[in-house]
């Protein structure tokens, strides 16, 4: 008796609880609601006045800042911030449509980065090479495109950084995606499998575990993970390497998950477009430069970074296609070319450089 009067007593707290969850709820949705119809409105004005540009990436960026700065839990920060991103993509359609164009097919890493930027209030199209992204924004046809430049085991993505010498278009942001590859099959069991296919970098991100659980198996390469799921769903015999996306699109098991060597494994990806961003306080600005033909000529093309105490955080060097033997160099620095000392230091180094172009200054990824 005494037990059942204890689950009624915890019965009616729940019940309390839940009364006051669907409370929250109710102001919730109308807060939600309210805040559509100020985004409408602010439509409304920026019609009013010609403007052409809806999505602001450092307006986005601000909100999710202040937003993860009040965040106490017990949601971690990349929750939240997932929330506020597609509450923020829905509220932005009501104003304009965002085209974004990303290096596909459907289901790659790439195209979870686009959603993780833009939420999935957004409509996404895929490309099947780095060139045609470019091409498909500098036409106007897609408003922005995603597109990846390095990974923290594997290296910098040379087609990406080759593409920027010859256009036209910004970088306005970056994406941070911690990579997790699983073992998919249409099966249960991974014994079944006779060949494993993926991306070439993802077989040499997860070659530790392949060589200790897998050893005897044929390893095959193929142009995406995306690619190599749709492969694992046709063929029984088959195991892929993907992510989360590909295993959902073409209903796959994972066999075996996070399989990545690297626990840390992170890829970096790009969005391009038409459109500069403004200053955040916490920003990137990218560059390509190259130095005169004389001794000493990247130390001084680095020098006037140094003088002005400006931190530097990549640099890749790439052929021009000018002339044989002639290189760029691809440089990351903190700061917005806005900034009083990177303003500073980009005057010096225009005065020592053969070549410079700005390829955009763009706010840090945030969670």
């Amino acid at each position: 008796m005494a037990k059942g009067g204890r689950n009624g007593d915890n019965d009616r707290r729940i019940s309390k609880l839940r009364d006051e969850i669907d409370a929250l709820d109710e102001r919730l949705q109308a807060l939600i609601t309210k805040r559509a119809e100020l985004a409408q409105e602010i439509a409304r004005n920026k019609q009013a006045g010609g403007a052409v540009n809806f999505y602001r990436p450092e307006r986005e960026v601000d909100v999710l800042r202040r937003v993860l700065a009040r965040n106490r839990g017990p949601l971690p920060d990349e929750t939240v911030a997932r929330f506020f991103r597609e509450l923020m993509s829905a509220c932005l359609a009501l104003e304009s449509e965002l085209k974004i164009a990303y290096l596909g097919p459907e289901g790659t890493f790439t195209h979870d980065a686009a959603y993780k930027h833009f939420g999935r209030s957004v409509r996404t199209r895929p490309l099947m090479a780095i060139d045609e992204v470019f091409r498909e924004v500098e036409s106007g046809a897609a408003d922005f495109g995603v597109v990846p430049v390095e990974n923290s085991t594997e290296g910098v993505v040379n087609h990406t950084l080759d593409m920027f010498l010859n256009s036209p278009l910004k970088i306005c942001g970056e994406v941070e995606l911690r990579i997790h590859h699983h073992l998919l099959g249409k099966g249960a069991d991974r014994k079944t499998g006779r060949r494993v296919v993926s991306h070439q970098q993802s077989l040499a991100q997860c070659r530790e575990w392949l060589d200790a659980n897998l050893p005897a198996i044929e390893r095959v390469a193929v142009s995406s993970n995306a690619e190599a799921a749709r492969l694992a769903a046709s063929e029984p015999d088959t195991l892929a390497i993907a992510g989360d996306s590909a295993a959902r699109l073409y209903g796959l098991n994972a066999l075996a998950s996070n399989i990545e060597d690297n626990p840390d494994n992170t890829t970096r990806f790009l969005i391009i477009g038409r459109l500069e961003s403004k200053r955040t306080g916490a920003d990137k600005t990218t560059l390509l430069v190259s130095g005169k033909n004389r001794p000493g000529a990247l130390h001084r093309l680095l020098a006037p970074l140094a003088r002005h105490a400006i931190n530097m955080t990549r640099i890749e060097s790439r052929p021009s296609r000018r002339s044989r033997w002639e290189y760029v160099f691809f440089v990351d620095i903190e700061g917005h070319a806005t900034d009083r000392k990177v303003a500073q230091a980009l005057a010096k180094l225009e005065k020592e450089a053969a070549f410079i172009k700005l390829l955009g200054s763009y706010p840090k990824a945030v969670v």
